[in-house]
């Protein structure tokens, strides 16, 4: 599977030119130009696991609205109730026939605080029911001729609903559609869809699948929390995930347990489920992964001998995802803007700084074999050599257990 994700999104402003959304756009590549989709559901699919989990939600939205174009599989799908419902509209295409199973399900997306789309809407005596469910209608210019417009336009008029010109491509297009009464724009005469990448991290398969089984049992917090420790990736998506705009919380989760309980198990699982489509049979960089639950076992083990009673989860963190850069391909300010740490741990991470900082500067001394360094370090957290020696090798004892390659 690509060790990249992408997506494209394009501008939808107002008649002043503020950007007020962006339409997320299906690509297979940073070059590509087309949506190039094999079916609507994996293109969907694509989109919501990008969006969720390899880009984010904050990062990728700035806070504004995302149109997400629907097929009839993917709305009906339980992944999109996965979306962040108050920064999302899910587009409803021309192609999703109007049917009652079709028009529960807008209610339903509705009622949970997402808002609806209408692509390219014709009036049909079938189609007439979508209208007091939809917030958008967007036409075409490509498709419609001006005079179509002014008429399609006054007949919408007594819904409260917002409309959105399409496709626009000149000035002359975009005065004339002010004119006729639209509210916002999209199209190349305000920018073409713009093409973003990001490096992906995968779980691995049988940690989800484990995952999977333990939630579906209803498993205790302390055994979830277990497994998401064996993977780094999944414990960076699922803080990406929890402090994702969707939750709406008053303030940034930093603890695997504390995601978990916030998330609920039924989310949980779907939430998995969609990981699994996009999980490979062994984490995308093994040795890397390895390497990075050995550092945070250690930092999490060293600091109970060193500071009793201090926060394992935040010491545990600070040696996991110190290996995100090289994972990732980034460096670790851009990793920081993608993912809720606690300031400590950050400090730890940008430059060994804080609390937990020495605690990852002592294990990389001892990774690296630098005696000198490891020597003094472990004199400036007061530990003994000892304390050290036996903490490293419960941390290689763990990590064998877990079975990562």
């Amino acid at each position: 599977m690509s060790q990249h994700a992408y997506i494209a999104r394009q501008p939808i402003v107002d008649t002043e030119h503020r950007l007020i959304a962006y339409e997320l756009l299906f690509r297979r590549s940073a070059a590509a130009e087309t949506a190039e989709v094999e079916t609507d559901l994996d293109a969907g699919v694509s989109i919501i696991t990008n969006t969720l989990c390899n880009m984010g939600t904050d990062w990728l939205l700035k806070g504004k609205l995302a149109f997400i174009n629907m097929e009839t599989p993917m709305l009906q799908s339980s992944f999109s109730t996965l979306l962040p419902g108050p920064h999302v509209v899910f587009e409803v295409l021309e192609t999703v026939q109007t049917n009652p199973e079709v028009l529960e399900r807008l209610r339903e997306l509705k009622a949970e605080g997402f808002r609806i789309a209408l692509d390219d809407f014709h009036y049909f005596p079938e189609s007439e029911p979508l209208l007091p469910l939809a917030d958008f209608v967007k036409f075409d210019l490509q498709h419609n001729s001006l005079e179509e417009l002014a008429g399609k336009v006054a007949r919408l008029k007594r819904h409260p609903l917002k409309l959105v010109a399409e496709k626009v491509e000149s000035q002359a297009q975009f005065e004339a559609c002010r004119k006729l009464g639209f509210d916002y724009f999209q199209g190349y005469y305000f920018a073409r869809p713009e093409n973003l990448s990001t490096r992906v991290i995968n779980p691995s398969q049988s940690t989800v699948l484990q995952l999977m089984a333990r939630v579906r049992a209803g498993a205790e917090l302390a055994e979830l929390e277990a497994l998401f420790k064996h993977d780094v990736a999944l414990t960076f998506k699922l803080l990406r995930y929890i402090n994702s705009v969707g939750f709406g919380l008053s303030c940034e989760v930093h603890s695997i347990r504390h995601a978990v309980s916030l998330v609920g198990l039924q989310p949980m699982y779907r939430w998995l489920t969609l990981l699994l489509v996009t999980a490979g049979t062994h984490p995308s960089a093994p040795v890397l992964a390895r390497m990075a639950i050995t550092r945070g076992r250690f930092c999490e083990l060293a600091g109970q001998e060193a500071m009793p009673g201090g926060d394992a989860d935040s010491l545990f963190l600070s040696g996991v995802f110190s290996l995100l850069p090289a994972m990732l391909e980034m460096n670790m300010n851009e990793v920081l803007e993608r993912v809720a740490v606690p300031e400590a741990v950050a400090d730890a991470l940008r430059d060994h700084g804080g609390i937990y900082g020495p605690f990852l500067a002592l294990a990389e001394a001892m990774e690296s074999g630098e005696h000198a360094a490891m020597e003094s370090k472990t004199l400036a957290l007061m530990l003994t050599p000892k304390q050290v020696s036996t903490a490293h090798m419960r941390a290689l004892a763990w990590v064998e257990q877990l079975g990562i390659d």
